[in-house]
């Protein structure tokens, strides 16, 4: 695995990113992109994982000529493991920080669960930056309050003094993408990559706010895409394409919640077509 490269916020957060691909260079007097150049594209991973779980999508979209950019989140892998700001607006802030710092814009968002919420509202804020957007098992109706004890209780399940292989943390957590996402201590065994308490701290707002106004806000061609097995409800993406009806919505089949890890493929898929047809795209 490569040395990720990285930022610092203004508040002092170290993000940790990897820039991969084509990185085509247009000055304001030179030649423009032309029809046959593919865009960059920014993924934003969920709560407790890392930029690396990408690593699937990611060969698919770089084969495809794409440039790629992922990072983790602050307070989750090679990021500061405890900023003390964990907010919302934090977030999105970082988001926004590394698109600035990258010169990429405008990117198409490719967020899943927490991640595509970031994606949502940095869309919702900075239209100018974002040219597409992509949501996988996310939108704006969070507002649960028992989320956070929710969050609190699952990570406890995980084994206090880590996992003795690699091989029982992919059992426990369900996907190899997960336990590579794990570190080696001392002791041998594998470890998460981020604080418990900050990854409960990074859901507390949403027992109580949900972010329908951000939505209403989003004016760039929208693809949500939902686990046939997910926790996304039905009833979340009708409410979404009610004030936006020109939200695509594609279910992928045998998929859970983490879609990009149990169908890429599909995701690709899903991906490629709706970049094609939108509206005003260049492929």
């Amino acid at each position: 695995m490569t040395t990720p490269d990285s930022l610092t916020t203004p508040d002092g957060t170290r993000i940790a990113y990897r820039d991969d691909g084509p990185r085509p260079a247009y000055r304001d007097d030179g030649p423009r992109p032309t029809p046959g150049d593919r865009g960059p594209i920014l993924l934003l991973h969920g709560l407790a994982g890392h930029m690396d779980e990408w690593a699937a999508l990611r060969q698919l979209l770089l084969a495809d000529g794409h440039r790629v950019v992922s990072y983790d989140a602050r307070g989750h892998g090679a990021s500061t493991r405890r900023p003390a700001d964990m907010s919302r607006r934090a977030a999105v802030a970082d988001a926004e920080a590394l698109v600035m710092h990258l010169g990429t814009s405008p990117m198409t968002l490719l967020g899943q669960s927490l991640g595509g919420l970031t994606a949502l509202q940095l869309a919702a804020s900075r239209p100018d930056l974002v040219s597409h957007l992509i949501l996988i098992e996310a939108g704006p109706a969070c507002r649960n309050p028992a989320l956070p004890e929710q969050i609190a209780t699952w990570l406890n399940t995980w084994p206090a003094t880590g996992f003795p292989t690699r091989e029982d943390a992919e059992s426990f957590l369900g996907h190899e993408a997960w336990a590579a996402g794990l570190t080696q201590g001392e002791d041998g065994h594998w470890h998460p990559r981020f604080d418990a308490r900050k990854m409960v701290e990074a859901v507390r707002e949403l027992a109580t706010e949900d972010y329908w106004q951000d939505w209403s806000r989003i004016t760039c061609p929208t693809l949500v895409l939902r686990g046939e097995k997910g926790t996304m409800p039905p009833e979340e993406v009708h409410k979404m394409q009610s004030p936006r009806p020109g939200t695509r919505v594609e279910v992928i089949s045998g998929a859970g919640h983490d879609v990009h890890l149990d169908q890429p493929g599909a995701v690709y898929a899903a991906l490629a077509a709706f970049l094609r047809t939108s509206e005003g795209v260049e492929t």
